[in-house]
């Protein structure tokens, strides 16, 4: 029994680390009044990049730095587009989750033989080492070193968002940033490099998924974990420990999908059923408290120089 419940928190910890990454760069984005839809495309160019850089380099480490300044790229592209032009965010967004996906399948044929998917990779290190927990229950909750990785970065986002001169000033161009500019804020650059930061989270997000749970890219790395990340932002009300445990909730999903579709026991359930689980748990989600978040109130809202 202590085993199973073990087995489960790891799993959850694991599938729920890739979420964090996503949902607190969607936190960091929204925050200063930017909405960021392509958190899928962002991940899925990390996920690539990582696996990528690690095969060719040997270092996993390398590759998720180098997946974090892939996101970054990516995301410039959504910050020109929505901050320099004034487009809609939204279909910036939705067009980087276009984009995304085409440039990694492109590169991955191009870097590998016209492969659409990598060869196999050297991962990242596990928290305790392989055999820490060797031969006790304890064994099934070794996890990899991103699940502590994830949980630094949500209090770093916490801290710099609540408790610096810096976090105040992104949250007030997020919520107004007429009266920011009047005080001499910077709204192009700070919206800029939050943006830029959120790509980069959801590189970390997409290198967690290569280098960690799947140990190669394939064009269905990512497969809606930009979605549901997006999902936990709003259900965690735009707060980096909300959507922490939005990512754990259906991070939990997915274990109970994975758990439950590997047990012995007499009642099953169909695969496809199990498969739908983390899915429609966002579509819940999002039915019972999108209406009940609140948005910062600039989010989304292009600004130019001199508006009120």
């Amino acid at each position: 029994m202590l085993t199973s419940i073990l087995l489960l928190v790891g799993i959850t910890m694991m599938y729920s680390t890739p979420l964090v990454f996503g949902a607190l760069g969607g936190v960091i984005s929204e925050r200063s009044g930017v909405i960021n839809i392509g958190i899928e495309g962002m991940m899925t160019m990390g996920a690539l990049t990582a696996a990528s850089v690690s095969y060719y380099t040997g270092n996993p480490w390398l590759g998720f730095l180098a997946a974090g300044a892939a996101g970054a790229a990516i995301a410039l592209l959504h910050a020109i587009a929505s901050i320099t032009f004034n487009a809609d965010q939204t279909i910036s967004g939705i067009a980087i989750n276009l984009l995304g996906p085409g440039f990694a399948l492109f590169f991955c044929r191009l870097l590998f033989d016209n492969a659409a998917m990598t060869p196999p990779v050297k991962t990242l290190p596990k928290l305790f080492g392989e055999n820490a927990f060797h031969g006790t229950p304890a064994e099934s909750l070794n996890v990899d070193v991103t699940v502590l990785l994830a949980l630094i970065a949500t209090v770093v986002v916490w801290f710099v968002l609540y408790k610096t001169k810096w976090g105040l000033r992104i949250r007030s161009v997020g919520e107004y940033p007429a009266a920011a500019d009047t005080l001499g804020i910077n709204v192009t650059r700070t919206r800029y490099l939050c943006v830029l930061m959120s790509g980069v989270m959801a590189g970390f997000g997409g290198a967690s998924m290569t280098l960690a749970i799947i140990s190669q890219f394939n064009q269905t790395a990512i497969s809606g974990q930009g979605f549901i990340a997006l999902a936990a932002v709003i259900f965690g009300k735009w707060t980096p420990y909300g959507a922490y445990g939005a990512c754990m909730l259906f991070g939990l999903a997915q274990a109970l999908t994975v758990v439950l579709g590997g047990s012995d026991s007499s009642v099953t359930l169909p695969s496809q059923i199990l498969a739908m689980l983390p899915y429609v748990l966002t579509i819940i989600v999002l039915v019972l408290f999108v209406g009940r978040s609140v948005a910062p109130k600039a989010d989304g809202v292009p600004y130019e120089k001199g508006e009120r």
